[in-house]
């Protein structure tokens, strides 16, 4: 095959293990044959429609096999596949469609009226519910379009997808990882957490986010295995579809393991089949640890980022109680610096425990951010990545986050960039200044307060002024309160000293200082 990329996957898994299911969802279930020739036929329809190589294909919608019939279909075709937050507002949305350049746009029913609210020029809008009167029909396109093989000519180093990270300065911003990158990730995941070819993995976190799709349901259908979506997490209906799915392996974040055991139907479940679990997006709680070792289950972790595909550290299972509280070692084929402000390693230079940045290099980071060089410039140094968060490493080489160089809050496994909100924040004319922190939560592990300079002669009311977000932002970068302030601590520079907020104003019980 001319094609290296991962639209070949489909193909040279039909040939290998055509009866084979590849993807369950509700009542549907896909054998390999069955995803080839679907996610070809799609290839041909895109193509009839003009998507050529280098043209970029969103998919707006929860977890469904078009989801991934659409990236296979984009792959074979050497487009690029853009996946699409189904939680952003419509501002947003149309943001990633319009920085993005998007042609085509396929959406799932319960996202018509985001995908009707975006005002980007895409070319043309594809409705998994049917045609209508500013869409065509995804099956349509289907039944009408060739079977035939395509084998485009498709490299490891050309894109692939952008994935929308939430931007530092504002603004979103898509990580461009090319076909060699996800494929490396794979083979990252294969090796350290030895995916077997009769895996069945339950896929319950989003596929739009790179854990879902590249830590879990890619690497299971590379090996062969089958992923069961799921569109929603539902404590109960997870605890069911193990139990119906004899499901081997999962992937979450604390706050969903967290929601399982406190389900009703938790003591009662069957959990046999289960031979792994993996949680990513903040380290693993020891009591939710606690909990599952009761039911003979037990963690293994990750730390990583949309710019690295998102695999950096990798914490075993075994390693999970011995080493709890760090993040791991590098995955097989990435290597991570930890280094200080001069560029010393802290763990070879400074020596083991001193702090620095954690430096990411390897197949699997990112070519760069789609249209922003300035950015890449600053992101990537002599091809080490520079993630923005701090770290420490032991004697053993493990690495430990410790603190964030970026101001990113971390809630519920999702990451909200502050400045992202205070941009918006900002357009609210009762708002002369604003600044957000993250608080302690529960449930979320840490949320949003924002911090509000009133203009002259206003009165910002806190309820207002959220309301004012939810309809600019996804819900779940919303500060849940607002504390309205005289002024804002800054530096000598005039930058706003976070860490005082923080110190001044981050206790979840009091909303005033």
């Amino acid at each position: 095959m001319r094609n290296e990329g991962i639209g070949s996957w489909t193909a040279r898994r039909a040939r290998k293990t055509p009866g084979k299911t590849a993807v369950v969802h509700g009542g549907t279930r896909l054998t390999y044959a069955g995803l080839h020739e679907r996610a070809t036929r799609f290839a041909h329809a895109l193509r009839d429609l003009g998507v050529r190589r280098g043209d970029r294909v969103a998919y707006l919608g929860p977890n469904h096999p078009a989801f991934l019939e659409t990236l296979f279909a984009a792959g074979m075709l050497g487009a690029v596949f853009v996946p699409l937050n189904t939680r952003l507002a419509a501002p947003e949305l149309t943001h990633c469609l319009a920085d993005s350049g998007t042609g085509v746009l396929v959406y799932a029913p319960e996202q018509a009226e985001a995908a009707a609210a975006t005002t980007a020029p895409v070319r043309h809008r594809v409705a998994l519910a049917g045609p209508g009167p500013d869409a065509l029909g995804y099956e349509d396109l289907l039944a009408g379009a060739a079977a035939d093989p395509i084998d485009e000519a498709v490299s490891l180093d050309d894109p692939c997808m952008i994935m929308y990270t939430s931007g530092t300065t504002g603004r979103a911003k898509g990580a461009m990882l090319t076909h060699g990158n996800i494929t490396w990730n794979a083979v990252n995941v294969l090796v350290d957490i030895d995916l077997a070819a009769d895996e069945v993995a339950l896929v319950v976190a989003p596929l739009f986010h790179t854990a879902g799709l590249n830590m879990l349901c890619l690497p299971t259908l590379l090996k062969g295995g089958a992923v069961v979506l799921m569109p929603a997490f539902d404590p109960a209906g997870v605890l069911a579809a193990i139990e119906a799915h004899r499901v081997t392996y999962m992937f979450g974040v604390p706050v969903m393991y967290d929601a399982m055991a406190a389900c009703p139907a938790w003591p009662a479940a069957d959990l046999s089949s289960l031979r792994q679990l993996n949680c990513g997006g903040a380290p693993v709680p020891p009591g939710t640890i606690r909990v599952y070792q009761q039911r003979g289950l037990s963690f293994s972790q990750g730390y990583g980022m949309t710019e690295a595909s998102p695999g950096v550290l990798y914490l075993t299972r075994e390693d999970s109680v011995r080493k709890a509280g760090t993040a791991g070692v590098p995955h097989f084929f990435t290597d991570v610096r930890v280094v200080d402000a001069a560029d010393h390693d802290a763990d070879r230079d400074a020596g083991p425990g001193d702090k620095g940045e954690v430096l990411v290099a390897g197949p699997n980071v990112m070519r760069g951010y789609w249209g922003r060089p300035d950015e890449t410039a600053r992101a990537v140094t002599d091809g080490w990545f520079r993630s923005g968060d701090v770290a420490t490493v032991d004697a053993d080489g493990y690495v430990t986050i410790v603190d964030r160089v970026k101001d990113m809050i971390i809630s519920g496994g999702e990451n909200i960039y502050p400045a992202e909100v205070e941009t918006v924040l900002l357009d609210h004319p009762d708002v002369a200044e604003c600044a957000v922190i993250g608080v302690p939560d529960q449930r979320w592990g840490e949320v949003g307060r924002a911090l509000v300079v009133p203009a002259p002669g206003a009165r910002p009311d806190g309820e207002e002024l959220l309301g004012f977000l939810r309809d600019r932002l996804a819900r779940y970068k919303v500060p849940r309160s607002v504390v309205v302030v005289s002024e804002l601590p800054r530096n000598p520079t005039g930058k706003i000293l976070k860490k005082t907020l923080r110190a001044r104003y981050g206790d979840p019980e009091k909303e005033t200082p």
